[in-house]
Protein backbone atom coordinates (compact mmCIF):
# COMPACT_ATOMS: atom_id res chain seq x y z
CA UNK A 1 0.00 0.00 0.00
CA UNK A 2 1.23 3.50 -0.80
CA UNK A 3 2.09 5.90 2.00
CA UNK A 4 -0.57 8.31 3.22
CA UNK A 5 0.00 12.01 2.68
CA UNK A 6 -2.40 12.90 5.49
CA UNK A 7 -3.91 10.97 8.39
CA UNK A 8 -6.72 12.10 10.68
CA UNK A 9 -6.78 10.09 13.89
CA UNK A 10 -8.40 10.03 17.35
CA UNK A 11 -11.81 11.05 16.07
CA UNK A 12 -15.26 9.75 15.34
CA UNK A 13 -15.23 9.06 11.60
CA UNK A 14 -18.68 8.48 10.11
CA UNK A 15 -17.79 6.94 6.77
CA UNK A 16 -21.49 6.75 5.72
CA UNK A 17 -20.72 3.42 4.06
CA UNK A 18 -23.96 1.41 4.42
CA UNK A 19 -23.89 -0.65 7.60
CA UNK A 20 -20.43 0.55 8.66
CA UNK A 21 -19.77 1.47 12.28
CA UNK A 22 -17.88 4.67 13.18
CA UNK A 23 -14.09 4.37 13.08
CA UNK A 24 -11.26 6.40 14.56
CA UNK A 25 -9.12 7.41 11.63
CA UNK A 26 -8.87 8.04 7.90
CA UNK A 27 -5.85 8.24 5.61
CA UNK A 28 -5.63 10.34 2.44
CA UNK A 29 -3.30 10.06 -0.55
CA UNK A 30 -3.37 11.75 -3.96
CA UNK A 31 -6.71 13.38 -3.24
CA UNK A 32 -8.49 10.13 -2.39
CA UNK A 33 -9.31 8.09 0.68
CA UNK A 34 -6.55 5.57 1.20
CA UNK A 35 -7.86 3.74 4.28
CA UNK A 36 -10.23 4.00 7.23
CA UNK A 37 -10.27 2.13 10.51
CA UNK A 38 -8.80 2.21 13.98
CA UNK A 39 -5.85 4.40 14.79
CA UNK A 40 -3.59 1.35 14.65
CA UNK A 41 -4.99 0.10 11.35
CA UNK A 42 -4.62 3.44 9.62
CA UNK A 43 -1.17 4.01 11.14
CA UNK A 44 0.06 1.22 8.88
CA UNK A 45 -0.21 3.66 5.95
CA UNK A 46 2.08 6.18 7.59
CA UNK A 47 5.30 7.11 5.83
CA UNK A 48 8.20 9.44 6.51
CA UNK A 49 6.38 12.46 5.05
CA UNK A 50 2.86 11.71 6.29
CA UNK A 51 1.19 14.53 8.20
CA UNK A 52 -0.84 13.21 11.12
CA UNK A 53 -3.64 15.41 12.46
CA UNK A 54 -5.15 14.81 15.88
CA UNK A 55 -8.95 15.17 15.71
CA UNK A 56 -9.10 15.15 19.51
CA UNK A 57 -12.49 13.47 19.46
CA UNK A 58 -14.05 15.59 16.72
CA UNK A 59 -16.50 14.07 14.25
CA UNK A 60 -15.39 13.70 10.64
CA UNK A 61 -17.88 13.01 7.84
CA UNK A 62 -17.84 12.88 4.05
CA UNK A 63 -18.19 16.30 2.48
CA UNK A 64 -21.84 17.28 2.26
CA UNK A 65 -23.68 17.20 -1.07
CA UNK A 66 -26.32 19.90 -1.54
CA UNK A 67 -28.99 18.51 -3.86
CA UNK A 68 -30.64 21.89 -4.48
CA UNK A 69 -28.16 24.62 -3.64
CA UNK A 70 -28.71 27.79 -5.72
CA UNK A 71 -25.19 28.51 -4.52
CA UNK A 72 -24.47 31.48 -6.78
CA UNK A 73 -27.10 33.59 -4.99
CA UNK A 74 -25.40 33.78 -1.61
CA UNK A 75 -22.41 35.86 -2.66
CA UNK A 76 -24.62 38.23 -4.67
CA UNK A 77 -26.24 39.28 -1.38
CA UNK A 78 -22.91 40.73 -0.26
CA UNK A 79 -22.58 43.05 -3.28
CA UNK A 80 -25.27 45.42 -2.06
CA UNK A 81 -25.42 47.43 1.19
CA UNK A 82 -27.15 45.56 3.99
CA UNK A 83 -30.09 46.97 5.96
CA UNK A 84 -30.07 44.12 8.48
CA UNK A 85 -29.18 46.50 11.33
CA UNK A 86 -31.97 48.97 10.54
CA UNK A 87 -34.46 49.43 13.36
CA UNK A 88 -36.17 52.53 12.02
CA UNK A 89 -36.43 54.64 8.88
CA UNK A 90 -33.57 56.85 10.04
CA UNK A 91 -31.25 53.84 9.98
CA UNK A 92 -32.30 53.07 6.41
CA UNK A 93 -31.81 56.67 5.33
CA UNK A 94 -28.35 56.74 6.91
CA UNK A 95 -27.25 53.86 4.65
CA UNK A 96 -28.67 55.61 1.59
CA UNK A 97 -26.96 58.88 2.58
CA UNK A 98 -23.62 57.12 3.01
CA UNK A 99 -23.96 55.58 -0.46
CA UNK A 100 -24.88 58.99 -1.90
CA UNK A 101 -21.69 60.45 -0.45
CA UNK A 102 -19.65 57.61 -1.94
CA UNK A 103 -21.14 57.34 -5.43
CA UNK A 104 -21.09 59.94 -8.23
CA UNK A 105 -24.17 62.05 -8.87
CA UNK A 106 -26.72 60.31 -11.06
CA UNK A 107 -25.62 56.82 -10.00
CA UNK A 108 -27.98 54.13 -8.77
CA UNK A 109 -28.13 53.27 -5.07
CA UNK A 110 -29.50 49.74 -4.69
CA UNK A 111 -29.55 48.05 -1.28
CA UNK A 112 -30.63 44.71 0.13
CA UNK A 113 -34.20 44.42 1.46
CA UNK A 114 -35.41 45.67 4.83
CA UNK A 115 -35.51 42.89 7.44
CA UNK A 116 -33.29 40.22 8.90
CA UNK A 117 -31.52 37.85 6.53
CA UNK A 118 -31.71 35.13 5.46
CA UNK A 119 -35.53 35.24 5.46
CA UNK A 120 -36.44 38.96 5.72
CA UNK A 121 -39.68 38.00 7.43
CA UNK A 122 -41.99 40.95 8.00
CA UNK A 123 -40.13 43.48 5.84
CA UNK A 124 -41.04 47.00 7.01
CA UNK A 125 -42.74 45.67 10.15
CA UNK A 126 -39.18 45.35 11.48
CA UNK A 127 -38.90 49.15 11.46
CA UNK A 128 -40.29 51.22 14.33
CA UNK A 129 -42.56 53.08 11.96
CA UNK A 130 -43.91 49.86 10.48
CA UNK A 131 -43.55 51.15 6.93
CA UNK A 132 -40.99 51.76 4.18
CA UNK A 133 -39.43 55.20 3.67
CA UNK A 134 -41.35 57.16 1.05
CA UNK A 135 -39.94 58.99 -1.96
CA UNK A 136 -39.77 62.33 -0.14
CA UNK A 137 -37.66 60.88 2.68
CA UNK A 138 -35.34 59.22 0.17
CA UNK A 139 -35.14 62.45 -1.85
CA UNK A 140 -34.00 64.33 1.25
CA UNK A 141 -30.84 62.19 1.65
CA UNK A 142 -30.13 61.39 -2.02
CA UNK A 143 -31.64 64.10 -4.25
CA UNK A 144 -29.06 63.62 -7.01
CA UNK A 145 -29.14 59.80 -7.19
CA UNK A 146 -31.53 57.07 -8.23
CA UNK A 147 -32.55 55.08 -5.16
CA UNK A 148 -34.09 51.62 -5.03
CA UNK A 149 -34.69 49.51 -1.92
CA UNK A 150 -35.96 46.15 -3.22
CA UNK A 151 -38.47 43.90 -1.57
CA UNK A 152 -37.53 40.40 -0.51
CA UNK A 153 -36.99 37.59 -2.97
CA UNK A 154 -40.05 35.51 -2.09
CA UNK A 155 -38.21 32.19 -1.89
CA UNK A 156 -36.22 33.57 1.04
CA UNK A 157 -39.17 34.56 3.19
CA UNK A 158 -42.89 35.03 2.78
CA UNK A 159 -44.48 37.64 0.48
CA UNK A 160 -45.47 40.42 0.33
CA UNK A 161 -42.29 42.27 -0.50
CA UNK A 162 -42.04 46.02 -0.16
CA UNK A 163 -39.88 48.11 -2.50
CA UNK A 164 -39.16 51.83 -2.18
CA UNK A 165 -37.87 54.36 -4.72
CA UNK A 166 -37.07 58.04 -4.70
CA UNK A 167 -38.60 60.57 -7.10
CA UNK A 168 -35.82 60.36 -9.70
CA UNK A 169 -36.16 56.57 -9.92
CA UNK A 170 -39.94 56.88 -10.24
CA UNK A 171 -39.62 59.49 -12.98
CA UNK A 172 -37.09 57.40 -14.93
CA UNK A 173 -39.64 54.59 -15.05
CA UNK A 174 -42.51 56.99 -15.80
CA UNK A 175 -44.50 55.68 -12.88
CA UNK A 176 -47.53 57.81 -12.11
CA UNK A 177 -51.05 57.37 -10.79
CA UNK A 178 -52.11 55.71 -14.07
CA UNK A 179 -49.32 53.12 -14.22
CA UNK A 180 -50.73 49.64 -14.67
CA UNK A 181 -48.23 46.76 -14.29
CA UNK A 182 -48.31 44.08 -16.98
CA UNK A 183 -47.79 41.38 -14.35
CA UNK A 184 -50.23 40.54 -11.58
CA UNK A 185 -49.32 40.69 -7.93
CA UNK A 186 -48.05 44.30 -7.92
CA UNK A 187 -49.57 47.32 -6.17
CA UNK A 188 -48.20 50.85 -6.57
CA UNK A 189 -49.05 52.77 -3.41
CA UNK A 190 -50.43 56.30 -3.68
CA UNK A 191 -49.89 59.10 -1.22
CA UNK A 192 -52.36 61.62 0.15
CA UNK A 193 -51.90 63.68 -3.01
CA UNK A 194 -53.05 60.77 -5.19
CA UNK A 195 -49.58 60.29 -6.66
CA UNK A 196 -47.19 57.33 -6.17
CA UNK A 197 -45.43 57.62 -2.81
CA UNK A 198 -42.49 55.49 -3.97
CA UNK A 199 -43.59 52.21 -2.39
CA UNK A 200 -44.49 49.13 -4.46
CA UNK A 201 -45.96 46.05 -2.78
CA UNK A 202 -45.57 42.65 -4.44
CA UNK A 203 -47.24 39.39 -3.53
CA UNK A 204 -45.47 37.23 -6.13
CA UNK A 205 -43.22 34.56 -4.71
CA UNK A 206 -40.51 35.32 -7.25
CA UNK A 207 -40.42 39.11 -7.66
CA UNK A 208 -41.33 40.37 -11.10
CA UNK A 209 -41.36 44.10 -10.41
CA UNK A 210 -37.89 44.54 -11.96
CA UNK A 211 -38.91 42.59 -15.07
CA UNK A 212 -42.18 44.43 -15.67
CA UNK A 213 -42.14 47.92 -14.10
CA UNK A 214 -38.61 48.76 -12.90
CA UNK A 215 -36.76 47.69 -16.02
CA UNK A 216 -34.07 50.39 -15.69
CA UNK A 217 -32.80 49.18 -12.31
CA UNK A 218 -29.24 47.88 -12.87
CA UNK A 219 -29.29 44.09 -13.17
CA UNK A 220 -26.55 41.82 -11.92
CA UNK A 221 -24.07 41.66 -14.78
CA UNK A 222 -21.72 38.84 -15.69
CA UNK A 223 -18.90 40.27 -13.58
CA UNK A 224 -21.26 40.72 -10.63
CA UNK A 225 -22.36 37.11 -10.87
CA UNK A 226 -18.78 35.92 -11.17
CA UNK A 227 -17.74 37.86 -8.08
CA UNK A 228 -20.86 36.67 -6.28
CA UNK A 229 -19.97 33.06 -7.06
CA UNK A 230 -16.43 33.58 -5.76
CA UNK A 231 -17.90 34.88 -2.51
CA UNK A 232 -20.41 32.05 -2.27
CA UNK A 233 -17.84 29.26 -2.27
CA UNK A 234 -16.29 29.90 1.17
CA UNK A 235 -19.74 30.37 2.72
CA UNK A 236 -20.88 26.93 1.58
CA UNK A 237 -17.55 25.30 2.39
CA UNK A 238 -17.81 26.69 5.93
CA UNK A 239 -20.89 24.51 6.37
CA UNK A 240 -19.02 21.40 5.22
CA UNK A 241 -20.47 21.37 1.69
CA UNK A 242 -18.11 20.00 -0.96
CA UNK A 243 -20.54 19.25 -3.84
CA UNK A 244 -23.67 20.90 -5.20
CA UNK A 245 -26.34 19.72 -7.60
CA UNK A 246 -28.39 22.44 -9.30
CA UNK A 247 -31.33 20.40 -10.49
CA UNK A 248 -33.60 23.45 -10.66
CA UNK A 249 -31.67 24.43 -13.75
CA UNK A 250 -29.17 27.16 -14.53
CA UNK A 251 -29.64 29.83 -17.17
CA UNK A 252 -27.11 30.09 -20.00
CA UNK A 253 -25.42 33.03 -18.29
CA UNK A 254 -25.26 31.20 -14.95
CA UNK A 255 -23.60 28.22 -16.62
CA UNK A 256 -21.17 30.60 -18.31
CA UNK A 257 -20.27 32.12 -14.93
CA UNK A 258 -19.50 28.71 -13.46
CA UNK A 259 -17.48 27.85 -16.54
CA UNK A 260 -15.41 31.04 -16.27
CA UNK A 261 -14.54 30.38 -12.65
CA UNK A 262 -13.71 26.75 -13.54
CA UNK A 263 -11.44 27.93 -16.39
CA UNK A 264 -9.64 30.24 -13.96
CA UNK A 265 -9.05 27.34 -11.56
CA UNK A 266 -11.14 28.98 -8.85
CA UNK A 267 -14.05 26.53 -8.67
CA UNK A 268 -13.41 24.63 -5.44
CA UNK A 269 -16.91 23.13 -5.22
CA UNK A 270 -17.76 20.00 -7.17
CA UNK A 271 -20.55 21.48 -9.27
CA UNK A 272 -23.21 19.60 -11.21
CA UNK A 273 -25.57 21.70 -13.33
CA UNK A 274 -28.50 21.13 -15.67
CA UNK A 275 -29.81 23.48 -18.36
CA UNK A 276 -32.64 25.92 -17.69
CA UNK A 277 -33.91 26.41 -21.27
CA UNK A 278 -34.92 29.66 -22.92
CA UNK A 279 -37.29 28.17 -25.49
CA UNK A 280 -40.90 29.35 -25.68
CA UNK A 281 -42.55 26.55 -27.64
CA UNK A 282 -42.14 22.97 -28.80
CA UNK A 283 -40.65 23.94 -32.16
CA UNK A 284 -37.83 25.89 -30.49
CA UNK A 285 -37.32 23.08 -27.98
CA UNK A 286 -37.00 20.47 -30.71
CA UNK A 287 -34.28 22.45 -32.48
CA UNK A 288 -32.41 23.21 -29.27
CA UNK A 289 -32.39 19.58 -28.18
CA UNK A 290 -31.44 18.34 -31.62
CA UNK A 291 -28.76 20.90 -32.49
CA UNK A 292 -27.34 22.49 -29.33
CA UNK A 293 -27.76 20.29 -26.28
CA UNK A 294 -25.74 17.25 -27.31
CA UNK A 295 -23.21 18.04 -24.56
CA UNK A 296 -25.94 17.59 -21.92
CA UNK A 297 -27.18 14.20 -23.12
CA UNK A 298 -27.02 11.07 -20.99
CA UNK A 299 -24.68 11.55 -18.08
CA UNK A 300 -23.53 14.83 -19.56
CA UNK A 301 -20.15 16.41 -20.07
CA UNK A 302 -17.58 17.62 -17.58
CA UNK A 303 -14.79 16.80 -15.19
CA UNK A 304 -14.51 16.23 -11.41
CA UNK A 305 -15.15 19.92 -10.69
CA UNK A 306 -17.77 20.99 -13.26
CA UNK A 307 -20.28 18.97 -15.26
CA UNK A 308 -23.58 19.62 -17.05
CA UNK A 309 -26.23 16.95 -17.56
CA UNK A 310 -29.86 17.17 -18.61
CA UNK A 311 -32.48 19.88 -18.66
CA UNK A 312 -35.02 21.37 -16.30
CA UNK A 313 -38.68 21.30 -17.35
CA UNK A 314 -41.10 23.17 -15.13
CA UNK A 315 -44.77 22.41 -14.56
CA UNK A 316 -47.14 25.29 -13.91
CA UNK A 317 -46.07 28.93 -13.66
CA UNK A 318 -47.50 32.22 -14.90
CA UNK A 319 -47.36 33.02 -18.63
CA UNK A 320 -46.99 36.78 -18.22
CA UNK A 321 -44.23 36.27 -15.68
CA UNK A 322 -42.35 33.85 -17.94
CA UNK A 323 -42.62 36.26 -20.86
CA UNK A 324 -41.36 39.16 -18.74
CA UNK A 325 -38.30 37.21 -17.63
CA UNK A 326 -37.52 36.07 -21.17
CA UNK A 327 -37.64 39.67 -22.40
CA UNK A 328 -35.01 40.56 -19.79
CA UNK A 329 -32.54 37.77 -20.61
CA UNK A 330 -29.70 37.29 -19.86
CA UNK A 331 -30.84 38.91 -16.62
CA UNK A 332 -32.61 36.44 -14.35
CA UNK A 333 -32.49 38.51 -11.16
CA UNK A 334 -31.99 36.44 -8.03
CA UNK A 335 -33.32 33.30 -9.71
CA UNK A 336 -30.33 32.19 -11.78
CA UNK A 337 -32.72 30.12 -13.88
CA UNK A 338 -35.23 31.00 -16.60
CA UNK A 339 -38.85 31.31 -15.46
CA UNK A 340 -41.32 28.92 -17.09
CA UNK A 341 -45.08 28.62 -17.69
CA UNK A 342 -46.08 25.13 -18.77
CA UNK A 343 -49.45 23.47 -18.81
CA UNK A 344 -49.30 19.74 -18.22
CA UNK A 345 -49.73 19.31 -21.98
CA UNK A 346 -46.63 21.47 -22.60
CA UNK A 347 -44.71 19.59 -19.92
CA UNK A 348 -45.61 16.30 -21.60
CA UNK A 349 -44.45 17.48 -25.03
CA UNK A 350 -41.10 18.75 -23.72
CA UNK A 351 -40.51 15.59 -21.67
CA UNK A 352 -41.17 13.37 -24.71
CA UNK A 353 -38.68 15.36 -26.75
CA UNK A 354 -36.13 15.08 -23.94
CA UNK A 355 -36.52 11.31 -23.81
CA UNK A 356 -36.08 11.11 -27.58
CA UNK A 357 -32.81 13.06 -27.36
CA UNK A 358 -31.52 11.24 -24.24
CA UNK A 359 -31.72 14.35 -22.05
CA UNK A 360 -32.34 13.74 -18.35
CA UNK A 361 -35.42 15.59 -17.12
CA UNK A 362 -35.44 17.46 -13.81
CA UNK A 363 -38.63 18.96 -12.47
CA UNK A 364 -39.79 20.61 -9.25
CA UNK A 365 -43.02 18.75 -8.49
CA UNK A 366 -44.09 19.86 -4.97
CA UNK A 367 -47.71 18.61 -4.90
CA UNK A 368 -48.01 17.60 -8.59
CA UNK A 369 -45.99 14.40 -8.48
CA UNK A 370 -48.87 12.21 -9.60
CA UNK A 371 -49.33 14.26 -12.80
CA UNK A 372 -45.62 14.11 -13.53
CA UNK A 373 -45.56 10.35 -13.00
CA UNK A 374 -48.46 9.92 -15.42
CA UNK A 375 -46.34 11.65 -18.08
CA UNK A 376 -43.19 9.72 -17.23
CA UNK A 377 -44.94 6.34 -17.29
CA UNK A 378 -46.29 6.99 -20.76
CA UNK A 379 -42.79 7.93 -21.92
CA UNK A 380 -41.31 4.86 -20.22
CA UNK A 381 -43.37 2.58 -22.45
CA UNK A 382 -41.54 3.98 -25.50
CA UNK A 383 -38.21 5.12 -24.02
CA UNK A 384 -37.42 3.03 -20.91
CA UNK A 385 -36.33 5.35 -18.11
CA UNK A 386 -34.58 2.76 -15.97
CA UNK A 387 -30.97 3.81 -15.55
CA UNK A 388 -31.52 7.36 -16.86
CA UNK A 389 -32.11 8.73 -13.35
CA UNK A 390 -34.61 11.44 -14.15
CA UNK A 391 -35.14 13.67 -11.11
CA UNK A 392 -38.29 14.76 -9.27
CA UNK A 393 -37.41 17.60 -6.95
CA UNK A 394 -38.81 19.53 -4.02
CA UNK A 395 -41.37 16.80 -3.32
CA UNK A 396 -44.41 17.58 -1.17
CA UNK A 397 -47.27 15.09 -0.92
CA UNK A 398 -46.18 11.59 -1.97
CA UNK A 399 -48.52 8.61 -1.62
CA UNK A 400 -47.46 5.01 -1.15
CA UNK A 401 -48.68 4.32 -4.69
CA UNK A 402 -46.49 7.10 -6.06
CA UNK A 403 -43.46 5.84 -4.14
CA UNK A 404 -43.89 2.49 -5.89
CA UNK A 405 -44.18 4.24 -9.26
CA UNK A 406 -41.05 6.33 -8.60
CA UNK A 407 -39.08 3.22 -7.73
CA UNK A 408 -40.31 1.32 -10.78
CA UNK A 409 -39.23 4.17 -13.07
CA UNK A 410 -35.81 4.48 -11.41
CA UNK A 411 -36.28 8.17 -10.58
CA UNK A 412 -34.15 10.20 -8.20
CA UNK A 413 -35.97 12.17 -5.48
CA UNK A 414 -34.79 15.36 -3.81
CA UNK A 415 -36.30 17.17 -0.85
CA UNK A 416 -35.93 20.58 0.80
CA UNK A 417 -36.84 19.75 4.42
CA UNK A 418 -36.12 23.12 6.02
CA UNK A 419 -38.04 25.05 3.35
CA UNK A 420 -40.99 22.68 3.17
CA UNK A 421 -41.34 21.79 6.85
CA UNK A 422 -40.02 24.66 8.97
CA UNK A 423 -40.43 27.69 6.74
CA UNK A 424 -43.65 26.91 4.88
CA UNK A 425 -45.09 24.02 6.87
CA UNK A 426 -47.91 25.90 8.63
CA UNK A 427 -50.21 25.45 5.65
CA UNK A 428 -49.76 21.69 5.91
CA UNK A 429 -51.02 21.41 9.49
CA UNK A 430 -54.44 19.84 9.91
CA UNK A 431 -56.90 19.24 12.70
CA UNK A 432 -55.61 16.19 14.51
CA UNK A 433 -59.22 14.96 14.86
CA UNK A 434 -59.82 14.99 11.09
CA UNK A 435 -58.86 11.46 10.01
CA UNK A 436 -58.85 12.21 6.29
CA UNK A 437 -56.75 15.33 6.82
CA UNK A 438 -54.37 13.48 9.12
CA UNK A 439 -53.96 10.70 6.58
CA UNK A 440 -53.08 13.27 3.93
CA UNK A 441 -50.65 15.05 6.24
CA UNK A 442 -48.87 11.75 6.81
CA UNK A 443 -48.00 11.69 3.09
CA UNK A 444 -46.34 15.12 3.21
CA UNK A 445 -42.63 14.84 2.54
CA UNK A 446 -42.62 11.19 3.68
CA UNK A 447 -38.89 10.93 4.15
CA UNK A 448 -38.94 7.75 6.18
CA UNK A 449 -41.22 5.96 3.71
CA UNK A 450 -39.04 7.02 0.78
CA UNK A 451 -35.86 5.75 2.44
CA UNK A 452 -37.46 2.53 3.62
CA UNK A 453 -38.60 1.91 0.04
CA UNK A 454 -34.92 1.83 -0.90
CA UNK A 455 -34.88 5.17 -2.71
CA UNK A 456 -31.71 7.29 -2.30
CA UNK A 457 -33.59 10.37 -1.10
CA UNK A 458 -31.31 13.41 -1.21
CA UNK A 459 -31.78 16.76 0.52
CA UNK A 460 -30.90 20.32 -0.43
CA UNK A 461 -30.69 23.72 1.20
CA UNK A 462 -32.38 25.79 -1.54
CA UNK A 463 -30.08 28.57 -0.25
CA UNK A 464 -32.56 29.06 2.64
CA UNK A 465 -30.12 29.20 4.43
CA UNK A 466 -26.87 27.74 3.06
CA UNK A 467 -26.19 25.13 5.73
CA UNK A 468 -27.36 21.59 5.08
CA UNK A 469 -27.44 21.03 8.82
CA UNK A 470 -30.72 22.95 8.81
CA UNK A 471 -31.99 20.19 6.50
CA UNK A 472 -30.64 17.57 8.90
CA UNK A 473 -32.41 19.25 11.82
CA UNK A 474 -35.68 19.63 9.93
CA UNK A 475 -35.58 15.97 8.87
CA UNK A 476 -35.23 14.91 12.51
CA UNK A 477 -37.56 17.43 14.19
CA UNK A 478 -40.06 18.15 11.36
CA UNK A 479 -41.23 21.27 13.21
CA UNK A 480 -42.88 24.24 11.54
CA UNK A 481 -41.91 27.72 12.69
CA UNK A 482 -45.20 29.37 13.70
CA UNK A 483 -46.46 26.80 16.22
CA UNK A 484 -43.52 24.47 16.80
CA UNK A 485 -45.78 21.54 15.98
CA UNK A 486 -44.35 18.54 14.17
CA UNK A 487 -45.69 17.72 10.73
CA UNK A 488 -46.24 13.98 10.20
CA UNK A 489 -43.83 13.07 13.04
CA UNK A 490 -43.91 9.40 12.03
CA UNK A 491 -41.90 10.45 8.96
CA UNK A 492 -39.05 11.87 11.08
CA UNK A 493 -35.61 10.47 10.32
CA UNK A 494 -32.99 9.27 12.72
CA UNK A 495 -29.86 11.36 12.79
CA UNK A 496 -27.75 8.96 10.76
CA UNK A 497 -30.55 8.70 8.19
CA UNK A 498 -30.71 12.48 7.96
CA UNK A 499 -26.95 12.62 7.40
CA UNK A 500 -27.38 10.01 4.68
CA UNK A 501 -29.64 12.39 2.71
CA UNK A 502 -26.93 15.07 2.64
CA UNK A 503 -23.96 12.79 1.97
CA UNK A 504 -24.05 9.49 0.12
CA UNK A 505 -27.53 9.80 -1.38
CA UNK A 506 -26.68 13.02 -3.19
CA UNK A 507 -23.97 11.22 -5.14
CA UNK A 508 -26.59 9.15 -6.99
CA UNK A 509 -27.92 12.31 -8.66
CA UNK A 510 -24.75 12.59 -10.73
CA UNK A 511 -23.91 8.88 -11.11
CA UNK A 512 -20.99 9.38 -8.71
CA UNK A 513 -21.81 7.00 -5.89
CA UNK A 514 -18.61 5.12 -6.74
CA UNK A 515 -16.41 8.14 -6.01
CA UNK A 516 -18.04 10.45 -3.45
CA UNK A 517 -20.63 10.58 -0.69
CA UNK A 518 -18.88 7.98 1.48
CA UNK A 519 -15.38 7.67 2.86
CA UNK A 520 -14.60 4.40 1.16
CA UNK A 521 -11.06 3.60 -0.07
CA UNK A 522 -10.60 5.03 -3.55
CA UNK A 523 -13.30 7.67 -3.16
CA UNK A 524 -12.44 11.36 -3.38
CA UNK A 525 -11.13 12.78 -0.12
CA UNK A 526 -14.03 15.22 0.27
CA UNK A 527 -14.13 15.67 4.04
CA UNK A 528 -15.80 17.85 6.67
CA UNK A 529 -14.55 17.99 10.26
CA UNK A 530 -17.43 19.25 12.41
CA UNK A 531 -17.53 21.44 15.49
CA UNK A 532 -20.03 19.11 17.20
CA UNK A 533 -21.20 15.51 17.08
CA UNK A 534 -24.43 15.34 15.03
CA UNK A 535 -25.30 12.03 16.66
CA UNK A 536 -25.13 13.40 20.21
CA UNK A 537 -25.87 17.14 20.41
CA UNK A 538 -29.33 18.24 21.60
CA UNK A 539 -31.77 18.24 18.70
CA UNK A 540 -32.17 22.01 18.70
CA UNK A 541 -28.41 22.39 18.14
CA UNK A 542 -28.29 20.24 15.01
CA UNK A 543 -29.10 23.19 12.75
CA UNK A 544 -26.14 25.16 14.12
CA UNK A 545 -23.40 22.63 13.41
CA UNK A 546 -20.70 23.87 11.06
CA UNK A 547 -17.39 22.69 9.70
CA UNK A 548 -14.12 23.58 11.36
CA UNK A 549 -12.23 22.13 8.42
CA UNK A 550 -13.36 21.21 4.89
CA UNK A 551 -11.34 19.43 2.22
CA UNK A 552 -12.14 18.80 -1.44
CA UNK A 553 -9.97 16.14 -3.02
CA UNK A 554 -7.64 16.33 -0.03
CA UNK A 555 -7.19 20.09 -0.48
CA UNK A 556 -8.21 22.42 2.36
CA UNK A 557 -10.93 24.82 1.20
CA UNK A 558 -12.07 26.01 4.63
CA UNK A 559 -10.40 26.34 8.01
CA UNK A 560 -6.93 25.54 9.20
CA UNK A 561 -5.60 22.05 9.97
CA UNK A 562 -5.43 21.25 13.64
CA UNK A 563 -2.23 20.57 15.52
CA UNK A 564 -0.34 17.58 14.25
CA UNK A 565 -0.27 14.56 16.50
CA UNK A 566 2.86 13.98 18.52
CA UNK A 567 4.72 10.92 17.12
CA UNK A 568 4.47 7.92 19.38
Amino acid sequence: MQDAELIFENGQVLTMVPGAAPVQAVAVAQGRVLATGSNAEVAATRGARTRVVDLAGRTLVPGLIDAHAHMEREGLKTLRPSLAHAKNIADVLAVVAAEAARLPRGAWIVTMPVGQPPFYFGGPSNLAEGRMPDRHELDAVAPDHLVYIPGLFGNWGVPPGHSALNSRALALHRIDDATCPDCSGLQIELGADGQPNGVIVETNKRPLVEFSVLTQVPAFGFDDRLEGLRRSLPLYHACGTTSIYEGHGSSPETIAVYRRLWEEGGLTMRTRLCVSPTWSNVQEARLAMRDWLSYARGRGTGDPMLAVSGIYIGLGGDKAAANAVRRALPNTGWMGFVEWANRVEDFRDYAWLAAEHDLRVHSVVVDRLTEVLDVFEAIDARFPLAGRRWVVEHVGYVTAQDIARVKRLGLMVTSIPFYMLWKNGASRLVDQHDEAGQARQDTFLPQRDLLEAGLPLAAGSDNIPVSLFTAVWASVARQERTTGRAIAPAQALGRLQALQTVTRNGAFLSFEEDRKGTLAPGHWADIAVLNADPLAVPVDQLAHIHAELTLVGGRVVHGQPFAEAVPS
